[in-house]
């Protein structure tokens, strides 16, 4: 079972529209709302391919009722700890080709009593999880050494932890000794504090997180794919998508897809490709199943070892 942590979590309102004009009155041509937050999203990619998942967040207000009657519908086995602040709205407007705009708020504060609810019972649930996945930005207010400590504490109790955050919290997981981190291109570059325009330049930014303490680091890369960096090597790959539909998500689902298929080597990220180019084709955050996973579009590199020359464009 993969328990996720969801600390910030929300209610996802995507609107496709023909183009986005600053200025003017734009109609929505079709809308949906989805559970969001990044530790939902893989708790719910895992249940919509028969993995099993338990997911825990803080929900409160009518947007967090709301958010926990979407989960249920959905199936997902959900630890929800009441809070007082009101869950976050976040809007996705999404043009023809795939671009997206994103408009997310900050959410609600957690009190130390709170962070404290929400992290007992993710320690109770962890002892039978075979990963811990914490996910998504951290809430306003939360003291500067509560999630490096979380972190720690997972780490010395002998749990596998996976950490997808950006900014100080992506440093405190890698320090903390994670067995894997996922950032993105930009959360790569906010943490290294350089700009990573060429792949060579991803693997000496991961390089450096694994110097820090992190275990293995899967990079996705948008639209030139994601590449792994562990004891094994460096694998990158990609997998096309001809329709793009919304991005919204799709890290998500790669990350879940590479947790499935065992978190390890070119195998496992070959299926993260394939769960997440399955979750671009599809509108809003909806979660790829086995019938969206087009894995015969997955092309891989083959593995380098990290003092070699990085490896060639897929």
């Amino acid at each position: 079972m993969i328990l996720t942590l969801t600390l910030n979590p929300s209610l996802d309102r995507t609107v496709e529209i023909g183009e986005l004009e600053r200025g003017e009155v734009i109609r929505a041509a079709r809308n949906r709302v989805d559970p969001g937050g990044k530790g939902v999203n893989v708790s719910r990619a895992l249940l919509a391919n028969g993995h099993a998942s338990r997911a825990v967040l803080p929900c409160g207000g009518d947007e967090g009722q709301h958010l926990v009657r979407l989960l249920h519908d959905e199936g997902v086995d959900l630890l929800a700890v009441p809070i007082a602040g009101h869950t976050r709205s976040n809007i996705s407007l999404v043009e023809p080709d795939g671009t997206v705009t994103k408009i997310n708020e900050t959410g609600p504060e957690l009190s130390p009593a709170e962070f404290v609810a929400v992290t007992n019972e993710l320690l109770a649930a962890a002892a039978g999880a075979d990963w811990v996945v914490a996910c998504g930005s951290l809430p306003p207010g939360l003291p500067q050494a509560a999630f490096p400590h979380l972190c720690r504490s997972l780490v010395d109790g002998g749990v596998r932890v996976a950490v997808d955050t950006s900014g100080p919290g992506l440093r405190a997981a890698a320090d903390a000794g994670v067995a894997l981190v996922k950032p993105n291109r930009e959360e790569l570059a906010e943490v290294v504090g350089a700009a990573l325009p060429t792949i060579p330049d991803v693997v000496a930014a991961a390089q450096q997180l694994r110097s820090w303490g992190a275990g293995a680091v899967l990079a996705s890369l948008g639209a030139d794919g994601a590449i792994l960096i562990d004891d094994d090597g460096i694998t990158r790959g990609d997998a096309p998508v001809p329709r793009p539909r919304s991005a919204v998500g799709a890290g998500d689902a790669l990350l879940a897809g590479f947790l499935a298929a065992g978190a390890r080597g070119p195998d496992a990220l070959a299926e993260a490709l394939a769960w997440g180019a399955a979750a671009v084709s599809l509108p809003g955050s909806r979660m790829p199943g086995p019938a969206d996973l087009r894995r015969e579009q997955v092309r891989l590199s083959p593995p380098a070892r990290p003092a070699a020359t990085p490896p060639p464009p897929v």
